[in-house]
């Protein structure tokens, strides 16, 4: 087993060890921390395979995230409450979505993909801001989180807090396989040169599309977790600066590894409520750190990891 895995592997072991430790400490605060850290890391691996291995930047991913947790209240509004219908039903829309935009926004390169992608992803936050139904601009509360075979299970913190980390090891499971896969590989080299993958016999548009379809629908997968966690959904789940924040969690952890996607939501999440306890100027103190992180380990932390592994090695 190389190191990424590894890797991985000590971080979901490491949050699965925060409600034990919680309750230890008397502190129950942590595992909603820790819940947060799992759903945004979901989102940051959803991202991470179309960024990382496709170098597609996208700065409307957040839609995918707001289409999820709606896709929650409005099922929940028509009665169906499971959560796994509810995940369903927002990989589908994730999915049409996804399809429309990305067989249009492909079709671009380099800046003008990123603004095709922001203009989308600000076409569907406009969209359920001018939804008075459910809120508009102030979104609207969820009665209850969703149930588990018609019961309650997930109102327990410790019990939703688990069920969210099962999807984030089936979410770093899936794509790993993927991305060493055949389709993995053909998308790796793309991101290499698309020319040279055309020459061999490959067509790039069907595998980035094919990339770009299921990146909206895990990060759906999130949006979903995510309106469970905070019973809350709000088109400002879907602004370009949530897509921006998903983009700094990549460069902060390293693009186009999963696991450094995984350790950039950690860490990420896990500085914004450390800085946020202690100065309500705590994002110019986290800028630094980014910037500190970007000039010094380009790779981001797991690259810096790497460097030092290597020297202990000497």
């Amino acid at each position: 087993m190389s190191a990424a895995p590894k890797a991985a592997i000590a971080l979901l072991i490491l949050l699965a060890l925060v409600p034990p430790a919680a309750a230890a400490i008397g502190d129950p605060f942590l595992t909603v921390i820790a819940t947060r850290m799992a759903v945004f890391a979901i989102a940051a691996l959803s991202l991470d395979l179309i960024l990382g291995y496709g170098a597609l930047v996208s700065f409307g991913h957040a839609a995918y995230l707001g289409l999820g947790a709606y896709a929650v209240a409005v099922c929940a509004r028509h009665g169906i409450t499971d959560l796994f219908l509810q995940m369903g039903a927002a990989a589908l829309a994730a999915a049409l979505f996804a399809a429309v935009s990305g067989a249009v926004s492909l079709r671009t390169r380099g800046i003008y993909f990123i603004m095709i992608t922001l203009a989308f992803g600000q076409m569907a936050y406009f969209f359920f801001v001018s939804l008075s139904a459910y809120g508009g601009d102030d979104g609207t509360a969820l009665a209850a989180r969703s149930t588990l075979f018609g019961r309650a299970w997930l109102e327990n913190d410790t019990a939703f807090f688990y069920m969210v980390l099962a999807c984030l090891a089936l979410a770093y499971g899936g794509l790993d396989r993927l991305v060493h896969a055949r389709f993995g590989r053909v998308l790796t080299g793309t991101r290499e040169s698309e020319l040279r993958m055309r020459a061999i016999g490959y067509r790039p548009f069907r595998y980035r599309l094919a990339a770009y379809v299921l990146s909206g629908m895990i990060c759906a997968v999130a949006g979903v977790l995510l309106a469970n966690q905070t019973e809350y959904v709000s088109p400002a789940y879907m602004a370009w600066t949530r897509s921006g924040e998903l983009i700094v969690m990549l460069l902060l952890g390293g693009v186009g590894t999963l696991a450094g996607a995984m350790a950039g939501a950690l860490v990420t999440v896990g500085l914004e409520e450390l800085l946020a306890g202690w100065s309500e100027h705590w994002r110019l103190c986290f800028g630094l750190i980014l910037l500190a992180v970007v000039l010094w380990s380009p790779a981001g932390l797991t690259g810096l990891l790497r460097r030092l592994l290597a020297g202990g090695r000497r």
